[in-house]
């Protein structure tokens, strides 16, 4: 007897740095979110496609849940939201290398408004005694209710072979979303931004992380060489001279890093154009804030 086809969309959320971007990107099995040790690195919602042999599900990377400050902020928070429309499951992924604090109960509290099958991971458990899961489950039962509490490692893999199978469990019967080669719905432009970012996030240090956006400005394939002009905007001249570096080594560091992993995520020669642009409070701006949704800069290239 065959076994029905099941699909369907989970979103992941938590805190930031509980490792959300990693663990999306182990699932997947190749990169779609960039990483960094820096709280509030994903921005946008991503959705990420895992296909098995009977199943699709289709993985929603989100920003950090926090209180917002800024425009930024705000439109992280939306992104979140939006996220948690039209899903089957979500999953709630914490640090189980930190101590729970007040912090901790707005993402549960938002959680009790989804009323389908609510996962919690223990992410990090590569950090922490063994003796310390149980208390942290009945702890965390006593907070909330969950279908799944799944103890995982992002970064090693281990217990993600299992959370695949259980997310499985929970999906709809149903046809696939998309194709079975594709592994994320973001366009090669926006992830061309994207690692450009990381690689400035990586490179920098202070307040620069937080401050800087990366717009693609072209990005037009030839046979032998796609060639990428970005602008890196920072807030402060400060930031720009920081970026840049003396003698334009900064600058030159984080265009190598980062050709050479766009090269190997297009599978061709990359030639790539970066320049610094200041453009002062850009995150208290909503107007300029919008301007890094993919989705809008799509909007702009297709004149819709």
């Amino acid at each position: 007897m065959s076994v029905a086809f099941k699909s369907g969309f989970v979103a992941i959320v938590g805190r930031p740095n509980a490792g959300k971007s990693t663990l999306v990107n182990h699932l997947v099995g190749r990169k779609v979110a960039i990483v960094s040790s820096r709280p509030q690195t994903t921005r946008n919602r991503i959705q990420a496609i895992v296909n098995r042999e009977n199943a699709q599900m289709v993985l929603i990377d989100t920003p950090g849940m926090h209180k917002p400050e800024t425009a930024l902020g705000r439109q992280m928070i939306q992104e979140i939201e939006q996220a948690l429309e039209g899903i089957d499951v979500v999953a709630l992924l914490v640090d189980a290398s930190k101590d729970f604090d007040p912090e901790d109960h707005w993402p549960l509290e938002r959680l009790q408004r989804f009323h389908g099958p609510r996962f919690l991971l223990l992410n990090k458990i590569d950090l922490i005694p063994k003796t310390r899961l149980l208390p942290l489950i009945e702890m965390y039962h006593r907070e909330a209710e969950f279908a799944e509490i799944v103890p995982v490692s992002a970064l090693t893999g281990d217990g993600l072979p299992l959370l695949l199978d259980e997310f499985v469990e929970y999906l709809p019967e149903g046809q696939p979303y998309f194709p079975p080669d594709q592994f994320t719905d973001q366009p090669e432009r926006f992830l061309a931004g994207e690692i450009i970012r990381e690689k400035v996030i990586a490179s920098t240090h202070a307040e620069v992380p937080h401050a800087v956006a990366v717009l693609v400005d072209d990005f037009r394939e030839t046979p032998n060489l796609i060639r990428i002009r970005a602008a890196i905007h920072v807030e402060r001249e400060g930031q720009k001279g920081i970026v840049i570096g003396r003698g334009g080594e900064m600058l030159k560091k984080i265009g190598t890093t980062a050709r050479h992993e766009l090269e190997e995520l297009l599978g061709a020669k990359v030639f790539l154009e970066l320049y610094v642009k200041v453009r002062r409070d850009w995150r208290d701006n909503p107007a300029l804030v919008r301007e890094l949704d993919w989705r809008r800069q799509l909007e702009h290239l297709t004149g819709e």
